[in-house]
């Protein structure tokens, strides 16, 4: 198995096993949105375990390594784990991704700046989030980074629902979309399939 095979089935055995991933078509769970979703998903259990991390940012790296970007960042707090272990990946492989955190509110205090971190007008910008559902935060995250001056094309997910056409919303601006995993991986558990076909 390759390393890319083998950091994709950990994560979804890791999102299984600490009830990160639940599918519950009969109870279902309140999105953000409000919408009902047969599927409840939690990354940020998933982020906070150093194994699975490293997992992410292994896998992250191979999916990204050939596209052109200069650093990485998105909408906190979800992007910040994610982007610095991308970041720390390339840095093993010769590449230089400096970081930047979008507030999703400005303060009123200090410079009052909307990005904070290492940002150069004109550089191409990796945008990451944890969940993609109808792509909302990532794509308040793309609109302030452009607005600082940033070129968008890309952003990665941990994981994309497969719901409210986050994927088409994201292209529609012009972001094409690159996930580590999507809800019909979640079917390889061999104990989940028949849910899937309920």
């Amino acid at each position: 198995m390759s390393s890319v095979n083998d950091a994709k089935a950990y994560l979804i055995k890791h999102f299984v096993d600490t009830k990160s991933f639940i599918h519950d078509p009969v109870n279902k769970f309140r999105l953000s949105s409000g919408i009902l979703s047969d599927f409840y998903v939690d990354c940020k259990t998933v982020v906070a375990d150093p194994f699975a991390l490293a997992k992410i940012g292994e896998y992250s790296f191979e999916k990204v390594k050939n596209l052109e970007f200069d650093c990485i960042g998105g909408l906190e707090i979800g992007a910040i784990a994610i982007a610095a272990i991308i970041s720390h990946y390339g840095l093993r492989n010769a590449q230089n991704w400096p970081n930047f955190v979008v507030r999703k509110q400005v303060k009123g205090h200090g410079l009052g700046k909307k990005i904070e971190g290492i940002v150069k007008e004109g550089s191409r910008a990796l945008i990451v989030d944890d969940v993609l559902t109808s792509g909302g935060s990532i794509l308040q995250a793309v609109e302030a980074a452009r607005q600082a001056g940033l070129i968008v094309n890309y952003a990665l997910v941990i994981v994309d629902r497969e719901e409210q056409g986050g994927k088409q919303n994201l292209a529609q601006e012009g972001v094409e979309l690159i996930s580590l995993l999507t809800i019909k991986d979640f079917q390889s558990i061999e104990r989940l399939a028949p849910a899937f076909s309920m």
